[in-house]
C-alpha cells in the first residue's frame, strides 16, 4: 500500500511538473507594468494556470536582437514601442502572429476591425496608445506653460528641463516649438535642413537639461525639484497625480502620440502560452481594464466604452486620455516608418551631439 502511494505520489508530481506551464513578459517597470499584472496577467493566470513571469527594462526592444542571434532567448513576449516592432520584425527576429487567434469584439466585430488603425502589424499587436507630453511642477514654477515653445523658453520658465536621452521625440518636439506645424515635422526631418533645425532648437537649452532613461525618472525629477519642467509618458504624470498627490500637471501641446505593442522574439521558450497571452490580453475586456489603473487608452475601438474610473473609484479617465479631443490640438502622431528607417542614423548624430 505504501509503495503504491508512493509510486502514485511520484506520477502525479511527474505529470503536475510536465503540464507546468508559463509565460515571461518584458516590459517598462513602475505604474506601467503594475496596470499590466492587474489588466493582463492575473486574470490571465486565473483563468489558464499559466504562470506569468514579469521582468522590466528602460527599453524591452533592445535585448532581443542580441538574445535572438545568440540563440539564448529568455523573453517570450516584449512590451515595445512602434518604431521597433516595424524594424524587428523587417529584421526576422519575431514571430509572424496571426490575426485570427484575436478574440472578437463583444458584438461580435472581427478583430481585424476592431483595433485602432495601424493598431495590428505582421509581428505586434497594440494593446496601448500614449503619449510623449511635458509637464510641470506648479509648486516648483512661477507661471503657467501652455505651449511647447514654453518648454524651450527658459527667459520667461527658467530652470532645468529633463529630457528622455533619445533622439525620437526631441526632435519633433524642437521642431514644433521652432513654429513647425505638426503636419509637416517628418517631410521637414526628411531633409538635412530640417535635422540641423531640430538640433539648433535643441542647442537654445542644451545646458539646462537633465537626461532621463527609464520612465519612471521625469516624476521623480519633478518632484525632487531637479527640474521644473520635463518630457514624459503621459501615464507616468498622471499616476504620480492622481495616486501620489504630486502638484503635476500636463501640457498637451505637442504631444507625440504612439502605440506600444506585444512582439514574441524568435527562439522564445514559450512560444505558445505567449500567444496564448497576446490573445487574451488584448481582448475588449483586458484592455479597458487597464485603462483604469493608468491613463493610456485601448487600442480597441471597442473598449472604448467601457473605460470608466480610476482604480480610486473618483477620476473619470476619459479627459486624461491623449485622444481626447481636447488634447488633440497640435497634436502629432509617431511616424513609424520614418523611425524605423532612420533611428541608427538619428541615433547616432544625437549621440555625437550629445557628446559635443
Amino acid at each position: 500500500m505504501k509503495k503504491t502511494l508512493i509510486l502514485t505520489t511520484a506520477l502525479t508530481s511527474m505529470a503536475f511538473a510536465a503540464s507546468a506551464q508559463e509565460v515571461t513578459v518584458m516590459s517598462w517597470g513602475g505604474a506601467y507594468t503594475k496596470s499590466q499584472v492587474e489588466a493582463y496577467h492575473k486574470p490571465f493566470m486565473a483563468e489558464t494556470g499559466i504562470t506569468v513571469n514579469s521582468v522590466d527594462a528602460d527599453n524591452p526592444g533592445t535585448p532581443i536582437k542580441a538574445q535572438v542571434e545568440a540563440g539564448n532567448v529568455t523573453i517570450d513576449v516584449a512590451d515595445v514601442e512602434y518604431s521597433d516592432a516595424v524594424r524587428l520584425c523587417d529584421e526576422g527576429l519575431l514571430y509572424e502572429i496571426d490575426q485570427s487567434m484575436l478574440p472578437a469584439a463583444p458584438d461580435g466585430t472581427a478583430a481585424a476591425d476592431d483595433f485602432i488603425e495601424g493598431a495590428l502589424t505582421d509581428c505586434a499587436v497594440a494593446n496601448i496608445v500614449w503619449s510623449t507630453v511635458f509637464a510641470y511642477n506648479t509648486a516648483n514654477l512661477e507661471g503657467t506653460p501652455d505651449t511647447i515653445d514654453d518648454f524651450f523658453n527658459t527667459a520667461e520658465f527658467p530652470g532645468k528641463r529633463g529630457m528622455r536621452k533619445s533622439a525620437k521625440a526631441n526632435l519633433e518636439m524642437a521642431l514644433m516649438a521652432d513654429g513647425v506645424p505638426a503636419a509637416e515635422v517628418y517631410d521637414l526631418l526628411e531633409t538635412d535642413e530640417g535635422v540641423d533645425r531640430a538640433f539648433a532648437k535643441l542647442d537654445t537649452i542644451k545646458d539646462d537639461i537633465v537626461w532621463w532613461e527609464a520612465g519612471a525618472q521625469p516624476p521623480q525629477l519633478l518632484a525632487d525639484g531637479e527640474v521644473v519642467m520635463s518630457t514624459a509618458y503621459n501615464g507616468r504624470i498622471f499616476n504620480a497625480a492622481v495616486s501620489e498627490n504630486q502638484p503635476f500637471e500636463i501640457v498637451w501641446d505637442g504631444q507625440i502620440m504612439d502605440f506600444d505593442l506585444f512582439v514574441v522574439p524568435k527562439g522564445a521558450p514559450n512560444k505558445e502560452e505567449a500567444m496564448k497571452f497576446i490573445a487574451f490580453s488584448t481582448g475588449t475586456q483586458p484592455l479597458a481594464d487597464q485603462a483604469s489603473w493608468i491613463s493610456y487608452g485601448p487600442a480597441r475601438k471597442s473598449s472604448g466604452a467601457l473605460v470608466g474610473k480610476f482604480m480610486d473609484g473618483e477620476t473619470d479617465m476619459a479627459s486624461h486620455m491623449p485622444t481626447a479631443e481636447a488634447n488633440l490640438t497640435n497634436a502629432l502622431v509617431n511616424n513609424f516608418e520614418f523611425w524605423a528607417d532612420r533611428d541608427t542614423d538619428l541615433s547616432e548624430r544625437f549621440n555625437a551631439w550629445l557628446a559635443q
